[in-house]
């Protein structure tokens, strides 16, 4: 059994992350500032974790959080590129200020290990496909510029302190839990969300453009991979966490909308600010160093997210009926 902590605890992917080390057997605590985190994505294992309220900027706070904890899952940012475009400050300080107050405070508490929520944006619009980890990176938005310099951070903090990192650069996850009701969230949930409300989803540019959807039980067996990971081969590197494979908007939004019964076909809206056209991941280096094997594949994990949120729906309808 090992401790862990969790920023960002609340969210989509780290409540996924916490619901399967508690399962584990291990020692979970979290902290989440809930801005755009809930509780409701933890209301099952609350009882089996510790979790604080609290902002990456607390600096007294996250020293304490550290204290005592082997590995730090650090999922907490604010993840959105059209929200860094229209705000890159507030971005900057949640992204690089928070992460950097983190470094210090798990460096001071000599934390095994942390393991960073690093993202495919850094790689922006490069026409290279599959993308390598050894490619130059071209951050097109104020997001990926934060999330780049960030894995520079963790990889100085072990050249300098030691102190033990590995970046995963997330493609696009998905999966149960994950935000749908908010203009930041990530498409899938969005076309489901609209879809099951009788809306129908916009898709931003002609539709063609392609991403790396990753169900969130991969990303999960990343994570703990990573943590495990021998230090000579893992730590201070950075690795893709997607499946090799991708799919368009439209192919998304066409296989949504089959499976929801939803006859409208997509209206159109133009390209967003600082989106990239394809994103594809080479996960060799994952796949060889980690031991990282996708084994959710698309189909199969977006039968079970959109099962998830009908179920979600009907649960809420069955409550607003009592009320």
């Amino acid at each position: 059994m090992a401790r862990y902590l969790i920023t960002g605890i609340a969210g989509f992917i780290g409540s996924s992350l916490a619901h399967t080390l508690v399962e584990q057997g291990h020692e979970v605590s979290g902290i989440d500032n809930l801005s755009t985190g809930n509780l409701e994505n933890l209301a099952d294992i609350r009882h089996a974790i510790s979790f604080q309220q609290m902002d990456l900027q607390d600096v007294p706070g996250i020293k304490a959080a550290c204290g005592g904890v082997d590995y730090i899952l650090h999922q907490g940012a604010l993840a959105s590129v059209p929200r860094s475009v229209k705000d890159p400050l507030t971005s900057h300080e949640s992204n690089i200020n928070g992460t950097l107050n983190l470094l210090i405070a798990a460096r001071d508490a000599k934390v095994r290990r942390i393991v960073y929520a690093a993202s495919s944006s850094a790689y922006g619009d490069q026409p290279t496909q599959p993308k390598q980890e050894d490619m130059l990176p071209r951050p097109l938005s104020p997001y990926a510029v934060q999330k780049l310099t960030c894995e520079y951070y963790i990889q100085s903090f072990y050249r300098a302190y030691g102190l033990e990192g590995i970046c995963l650069r997330y493609f696009n996850i998905f999966g149960p839990r994950q935000a749908a009701d908010s203009p930041y969230s990530g498409v899938i949930a969005q076309f489901t969300f609209k879809m099951m409300a009788g809306e129908t989803p916009t898709i931003f540019g002609d539709g063609l453009t392609s991403r790396d959807f990753n169900f969130i039980d991969n990303a999960v067996s990343a994570n703990l991979l990573a943590c495990l990971a021998p230090s000579e081969v893992a730590t201070g590197r950075v690795f893709n966490v997607g499946t090799g494979k991708s799919h368009t908007l439209n192919e998304v939004y066409a296989a949504i909308a089959e499976q929801l019964g939803f006859p409208n076909k997509p209206t159109y809206g133009p390209p967003r600010e600082g989106d990239i056209q394809h994103s594809l991941a080479d996960i060799d280096r994952a796949r060889n160093e980690l031991g990282y094997q996708p084994r959710a594949h698309f189909h199969a994990g977006l039968r079970k997210t959109v099962a998830w949120y009908l179920e979600e729906k009907l649960k809420k309808e069955a409550v607003g009926l009592k009320g």
